[in-house]
């Protein structure tokens, strides 16, 4: 959101308006949420290919010779691990209790070259929290110079391949650059829909050329409504729902982020104590017993006491029944029984095993 509080609009929204997308707000942009229907798209994302456009994510461009080591002791997770031209998921931690500020994508381009892509509405924070820190490094905000389009989906590399041979080469969590329509840009292996994938970083000069590319390959123009239904059969965290202020990695179960032996980091030394002590809660997913379906701030109980919290919660398209992330004691594990109070009524839900759904194999 900008300084005067006004919605962002992405460079497609023209596009979007032309194929009849509902629009809504989301973290200070106007984004499509829909465009035939959540559950057709959803649906096309698993058994094709779809297309989402994720511009309003931020791109914060961190470069120079101290970049490495700015981003590795501001950051949770070990650029040791990768090398240049790979991506790593990675966390933001407050200083003072190691909630989850923001969690982070990390495009590694270059030796000195990095793209940090924050969420939505904590591109601000991400760069704040990197500038000033370090002189021989330059911290930029570069949102506004390219679009973000996640195509997703078992035939995304199959279609890609007919129109963007370059891009659909990417290995799944590597970065590699190519050309679309006379511009450079950059590739990556990620996404967040649990589904093979690619995400594609093109200067807005070619945004709406490589959009309309995409669509006449037939591969589906989908909204964040199927985006967050996806990530959620996927078992991914959503900031501000499974992450946020009181949320620490290790609550969330993703301490495989946190990284202590490469040495001291932001939020290091209240999430260390966490760790010692043992979280007082674990994120689980629940799977209702109906097709009723919990939504978040939804009582989790146990013997008829409240135990938790439904974080996230939806009907899950390809499972025909309700399911949740939520908050609950640590010693509930798989296979525990508990009961979500949905309006009002009781339904019972099992503790299972994440993702809910696992992605379908790639073919062509």
């Amino acid at each position: 959101m900008t300084g005067s509080g006004a919605l962002r609009f992405s460079p497609l929204d023209a596009e979007h308006r032309a194929l009849g997308a509902r629009m809504v707000p989301f973290g200070g942009w106007d984004m499509p949420i829909q465009y035939e229907g959540v559950l057709e798209e959803h649906r096309a994302c698993r058994e094709h290919a779809v297309v989402f456009d994720v511009s309003h994510l931020g791109s914060v461009s961190v470069r120079g010779p101290g970049a490495f080591d700015l981003l590795q002791r501001t950051l949770t997770n070990d650029l040791n691990r990768i090398e240049a031209g790979r991506a790593q998921y990675t966390h933001l931690l407050d200083p003072n209790d190691a909630h989850v500020v923001d969690d982070i994508i990390v495009w590694w381009v270059e030796e000195h070259d990095f793209i940090v892509m924050p969420n939505a509405s904590n591109t601000d924070r991400i760069a704040l929290a990197l500038a000033g820190a370090e002189t021989t490094v330059t911290v930029e905000d570069i949102t506004a110079s390219r679009v973000v389009l996640a195509v997703q989906g078992p035939q995304a590399r199959a279609r890609l391949r007919r129109i963007m041979p370059d891009a659909s080469t990417v290995a799944r969590f590597a970065v590699q650059p190519f050309r679309w329509d006379g511009t450079d840009g950059y590739v990556a292996g990620t996404g967040y829909t649990g589904e093979a994938g690619v995400e594609l970083h093109v200067p807005v000069a070619a945004a709406a050329s490589c959009w309309q590319a995409l669509i006449g390959e037939g591969i589906v123009p989908a909204g964040l409504g199927a985006r967050d239904t996806l990530r959620l059969e996927a078992g991914l965290p959503l900031h501000g729902h499974e992450l946020g202020p009181g949320i620490t990695p290790l609550q969330a179960g993703l301490g495989w982020v946190i990284r202590f032996d490469k040495g001291e980091f932001r939020g290091s030394d209240p999430l260390r104590a966490e760790q010692e002590r043992g979280p007082r809660r674990r994120l689980r997913g629940l799977l209702a017993a109906g097709r009723r379906f919990p939504r978040a701030g939804y009582p989790v109980l146990v013997g008829g006491e409240p135990v938790g919290e439904v974080t996230s919660g939806n009907f899950s398209p390809m499972l025909g029944r309700g399911i949740a992330l939520a908050f609950v004691p640590p010693d509930l594990g798989v296979g525990a029984e508990v009961e979500i109070d949905i309006r009002g009524k009781l339904t019972p839900a099992s503790v299972v095993a994440l993702p809910f759904v696992k992605a379908t194999p790639e073919r062509d």
